[in-house]
């Protein structure tokens, strides 16, 4: 049963009780809002249809996002040294377009239009990331927080920009030996020896970084990761290079294999290549080199493979199985002749 009452000198209440429902409540400025809303909220009851939209419509996307970053995100996301983990910049852009409506309006036109002036300033890469990082804050909202959306997750329901292709950027023999020649001049002793480790292993940066001596087995030759980008621990084998590379570092009195900062890091490596005139190299394609190389062996299946690089899905190895497939193809060759 509804009821309309009037509150002070310009609004009106509208109360809606029905059995089997929790009482409903709003204020509107006019009473001919007040009635529509009321005959609409006993409508879709009679119906079975009624969604409860109070907290969608009392907070904003601003106010989600607030929580996601205290509430979720510390407990799911690895924290950088320098404060600038890449899911805050998402967060920072969707609340900064996004952040004055509420939960309740969002609709894919919204997202949509946030997607388009996003693609006029960056790439199809960031724009599609920052998509799925509103998708997560959403699906926060409905099952931490208990919030009804009731249009339902409008990211679900729009175009997403096309995933960037895969670099495949591999040095030539000959860029090898000038990248070697200008990291072992480098004045950061650990420069070479951090490079060598990456192409050997594949581990990925902050892997590699945070890589302790207390945590190699030569015997077995493995190295332990803990503290990996996906939070799963992993062990990592030791090719007889990476041992031989482990042989000649000083063991740091702080623990690190590599005793060296991210950004330290980076600099040293970005200021050799500069030297060895090798052009759009960066660290992270040492990690493609090292799976490159497994891959071209012929002799490891993609689960081993995934074992090894940490890859929670194999889509993302499958850049990797041509290079399979042809060295498999070079031994058919050879063995019908």
């Amino acid at each position: 049963m509804a009821t309309i009452r009037k509150r002070g000198e310009f609004q009106w209440e509208a109360q809606v009780r029905r059995k089997g429902y929790p009482p409903q409540s709003k204020t509107f400025n006019t009473r001919a809002d007040a009635d529509l809303w009321a005959a609409t909220t006993e409508s879709e009851m009679g119906r079975g249809v009624f969604i409860d939209r109070s907290d969608a419509e009392r907070n904003t996307i601003a106010e989600i996002i607030d929580r996601f970053t205290s509430e979720f995100a510390p407990h799911h996301y690895k924290p950088r040294e320098d404060g600038k983990e890449a899911w805050r910049f998402q967060c920072e852009h969707l609340k900064t377009a996004l952040g004055k409506f509420s939960l309740a309006a969002l609709d894919q036109k919204l997202v949509a239009q946030y997607r388009d002036k996003r693609l006029s300033v960056v790439g199809d890469s960031t724009v599609r990331k920052e998509l799925f990082m509103l998708s997560k804050i959403l699906k926060f909202a409905e099952t931490e927080c208990a919030i009804v959306l009731p249009r339902g997750n409008p990211v679900g329901k729009i175009r997403k920009p096309s995933e960037s292709k895969s670099r495949d950027r591999r040095l030539n023999e000959d860029e090898w030996q000038k990248l070697e020649a200008e990291c072992r001049k480098s004045r950061n002793t650990y420069l070479w020896p951090a490079v060598q480790l990456a192409v050997e292993t594949g581990m990925r940066q902050g892997e590699l970084l945070g890589l302790a001596w207390k945590n190699i087995d030569k015997k077995r030759s493995i190295a332990f990761l803990k503290d990996t980008k996906n939070g799963e621990e992993r062990a990592v084998p030791l090719s007889p290079a990476a041992l031989a590379v482990l042989d000649t570092l000083p063991v740091s009195i702080r623990g690190k294999v590599i005793p060296v900062e991210r950004m330290t890091l980076f600099h040293v490596f970005r200021a050799a290549c500069a030297r060895a005139k090798i052009e759009d190299f960066t660290w992270h394609d040492l990690r493609h080199e090292a799976l490159s190389k497994l891959a071209e062996r012929g002799d490891m299946t993609v689960l081993e493979l995934a074992a090894v690089s940490g890859h929670k899905t194999l889509q993302m190895l499958k850049r990797y199985t041509h290079l399979q497939a042809e060295k498999l193809a070079a031994k058919l060759a050879t063995n019908a002749r």
